[in-house]
């Protein structure tokens, strides 16, 4: 069983390529980072994915439905910007409107549960728009979680928190993944990606160059053709970590 298929997905801008022939799967229990310098396509990748984006190929998700596409996957774009003071509790719950139905204790309870997670028991009551930008980030995927879809897709959903915020963003996705779902993000911090993923995908320039399990996408040899990058790779028991030493031209 899948949750994702991509087979050829090609996004042009012109006549230039900007994702290339990828074919990938996303199943259940994967937590799968998407890795790759600025530029590389990733965004646009999963928003082609998501059927966001004209594409050549297929995706198995582009051509549902607007509501069975949302009851399947739940997307996190990287723009976070929350233009109305709406209540914190009532934004999260704003997850649940492809479910297309009147509140229940379910949904209640589903949107508890992912306020919990994001740990905004204590901000519920308050306007989203009088938080920190890091919190804002926090709501905004705690609203995704309310959708309890089997696949969640975010891009760069650690960008701009705080290090403890980081760690609990992706231990909610490590979680996720562990329950049964499927999870696609995509990451810049090279280490908490192998740390938290199952496996990685490199892009460069719109093609996959490796895909696999941290320990063998996250190589000397990519990290200097992809990134242009030496770096030091240390074994430790949460996975490998990156020490960057030198940027190679």
């Amino acid at each position: 069983m899948t949750l994702l298929t991509l087979n050829n997905l090609t996004v042009r801008r012109g006549e230039c390529p900007v994702v290339d022939r990828v074919s990938l799967t996303i199943a259940p229990g994967d937590c799968v980072g998407l890795i790759g310098p600025n530029g590389a396509g990733k965004t646009t990748l999963m928003r082609a994915a998501l059927g966001l984006l004209p594409h050549e190929g297929t995706s198995s998700i582009s051509t549902l439905k607007p509501h069975e596409r949302a009851r399947l996957a739940a997307w996190m774009p990287q723009s976070r910007e929350i233009a109305w003071p709406i209540a914190v509790e009532h934004l999260v719950a704003l997850g649940r409107l492809p479910h297309g139905r009147k509140p229940t204790p379910q949904d209640r309870a589903i949107i508890q549960d992912a306020l919990a997670r994001m740990g905004l028991d204590a901000h519920r009551d308050r306007p989203a728009t009088e938080l920190s930008g890091g919190e804002q980030a926090r709501v905004l995927i705690a609203r995704a979680l309310a959708q309890d879809t089997p696949l969640l897709m975010a891009d760069e959903p650690i960008a701009g928190l705080d290090p403890a915020a980081q760690l609990a963003t992706l231990e909610v996705m490590q979680d996720l993944a562990r329950e049964g779902r499927g999870v696609l993000l995509s990451l810049h911090d090279l280490s908490l990606a192998a740390r938290f993923c199952t496996r990685l995908i490199l892009i460069d320039r719109g093609q996959i160059k490796a895909d696999g399990p941290p320990q063998s996408v996250l190589t000397p040899e990519n990290l200097a053709q992809t990134f242009h990058l030496r770096a030091r790779i240390h074994d430790t028991p949460e996975g490998p970590f990156l020490q960057p030493l030198e940027r190679l031209t």
